[in-house]
């Protein structure tokens, strides 16, 4: 018997499975937490493009300190 004839074991998943972040399909293990390569690919996209960055509001000039 080779290793390929003998029968792989069952995977048992540690978490359950939940909704992707991009469209909302259950995820799959391999791209987890996404549901396919290409709603990973999304969500690269948009950290790259920027569009997850936080707004900064700018702060007043007594917020810094003084080296002094």
């Amino acid at each position: 018997m080779t290793k390929q004839d003998k029968p792989a074991a069952e995977v048992v998943p540690m978490r359950r499975t939940r909704a992707c972040p991009i469209c909302g399909q259950p995820s799959q293990r391999p791209v987890f937490p996404f549901c396919s390569k290409r709603c990973a690919d999304i969500d690269l996209h948009r950290w790259l493009s920027g569009s997850y960055a936080i707004p900064a509001a700018d702060g007043d000039e007594d917020d810094t300190l003084d080296p002094a």
